[in-house]
């Protein structure tokens, strides 16, 4: 068990009521972590400091942002072990997965280092002589960003580094199922020398949720919002940056379409479906949901696909490698177990796995799934995925924007030009090509489209979103006024 506290002003402190919260293992129930239950006065408390410590953060030229952000890094992969030992304990997942996000979090952080100096403007042609415009970027003031659990150091770090990047300060608030895990990210940025209040890390307990995200949403020094987590939470945030007239950027839920064409590379193709459906037992915003198949190549495609799959290792991870570990908590396993047995009732083939009885879940395919079933529409988050067959590129692209979500995509096809124009066709923010739903890379435009958000993460497109773009204008000659 380990016991954590927030950051406030550069001070590692406890609630200001003394309240704390727990969070326990999803296996066996036993305490992982005990954190500070922040009161609105400390939340409020956290985003003060991180206006105090904004003008001179703001002031900081790139070389210094860059270096400091660069440490942090090496801070970060530093902590490699510590991370598995917390998302083990907090969310039941993998040592390959806990390196896989220290190891692209890490890059987020050297990405972000690489963009201080990439925040430009331009000159733009002005119809008034003598009259020099231009479009510049400054940093919007304090962010507020909030990260989810299941992909909790790559997405921890995306809410905070970018921000950091553009010249912004930063209040943290960590995820109530990872607290400690998030914790880890806070002190490599303090490892980093940071000055005091440029980060902020608050914790709260599940029902102080919604009081203390709009208190910090309403504070006048919050100038941006980002925020990584379920569309139904989505629409609360948005709901109250628009009560406070406060731009967000959401990346919410996922339900990714994975096309295989008539002509596709069937092994790579289960290769790629069998990564994006089971990495982190599915629980991605960008995991594969609904496999669709078309009718020519199902039955050779699914059954590599479920050879594949049994063989996948599901265990503790705390007691050894595995790829499956533990799913996040029992309503995960109520959820997969209710969409199983909707399905099968219907008429869809159970290829592998089953119901599970613990958190424990192994890999399950059920293959035959038609529209009256709830898999066919709802997001799994779990280990549980639904192929759809279907004839042909019309139907299959049809399949593919039948539902609420536009995130992450996949087309797997031997003519690359084809699957290029069914790529074009598909509602969603990301798409693939003979490459797995996912799949992220610090420097990409990372976000989606309808039920899945709004805004981009990474690269410029995150420039783009953490400044204000300023007109500004030097008169350079004398100017006529008509009175």
């Amino acid at each position: 068990m380990s016991t954590i506290s927030m950051l406030i002003n550069g001070n590692r402190v406890q609630a200001r009521n003394g309240a704390q919260f727990e969070r326990r293992n999803p296996l066996d129930g036993s305490v992982a972590t005990t954190a500070p239950a922040a009161s609105v006065e400390d939340a409020t408390a956290a985003v003060d400091a991180a206006a105090r410590a904004f003008p001179a953060w703001a002031a900081i030229g790139p070389g210094e942002r860059r270096a400091m952000l660069m440490k942090a890094a090496q801070a970060l992969e530093a902590k490699g072990d510590a991370f598995a030992a917390a998302v083990a304990a907090e969310t039941g997942g993998s040592a390959m997965w806990s390196g896989f996000n220290v190891h692209l979090a890490a890059g987020m952080l050297l990405e972000a280092a690489s963009m201080t100096t990439q925040i430009s403007g331009e000159i733009i042609p002005s119809d008034v002589p003598g009259s020099l415009a231009m479009g510049v970027r400054q940093p919007a003031g304090v962010v507020l960003g909030m990260a989810p659990w299941n992909a909790p150091v790559i997405l921890g770090v995306r809410a905070i580094a970018m921000p950091l990047a553009c010249g912004n300060t930063v209040v943290m608030k960590g995820s109530e199922l990872c607290p400690a895990t998030h914790g880890l990210i806070i002190e490599a940025m303090q490892e980093a020398g940071l000055p005091p209040g440029v980060v902020n890390f608050v914790t709260n307990a599940p029902q102080d949720a919604a009081a203390v995200v709009e208190a910090m949403i309403a504070h006048p020094a919050v100038r941006r919002v980002n925020f990584t987590g379920s569309t139904r939470v989505g629409k609360i945030i948005a709901a109250y940056c628009a009560k406070y007239l406060k731009p967000a950027v959401l990346e919410l839920g996922g339900k990714a379409p994975f096309i295989v064409l008539d002509d596709a590379d069937l092994d790579a193709a289960v290769d790629a479906a069998a990564f994006g459906s089971f990495a982190n037992s599915g629980q991605i915003c960008m995991s594969t949901e609904r496999i669709i198949v078309d009718r020519k190549v199902a039955d050779a495609f699914t059954s590599r696909l479920a050879a594949k799959a049994v063989q996948l290792p599901l265990g503790d991870p705390r007691k050894g490698p595995v790829v499956l570990g533990s799913v996040v908590d029992m309503s995960t396993v109520h959820r997969c177990n209710a969409l199983i047995d909707d399905a099968l009732s219907k008429g869809a083939t159970l290829l592998c796995g089953g119901r599970a009885d613990s958190t424990l879940m192994p890999a399950t395919l059920l293959d035959h799934v038609t529209r009256d079933m709830k898999i066919y529409h709802e997001e799994s988050f779990g280990p549980v995925k639904g192929i759809v067959r279907v004839d042909g590129v019309d139907e299959a692209v049809a399949c593919a924007n039948d539902n609420e979500f536009g995130l992450s995509s996949a087309v797997f096809g031997g003519d690359i030009a084809r699957a290029m124009n069914v790529a074009g066709r598909i509602e969603s923010g990301i798409c693939h090509i003979n490459g797995p739903t996912v799949h992220d890379e610090a420097q990409m435009p990372f976000g989606g489209v309808k039920g899945s958000g709004m805004g981009r993460f990474g690269g410029k497109a995150g420039i783009a979103e953490f400044t204000d773009l300023r007109w500004m204008t030097v008169q350079t000659s004398p100017r006529h006024y008509p009175f």
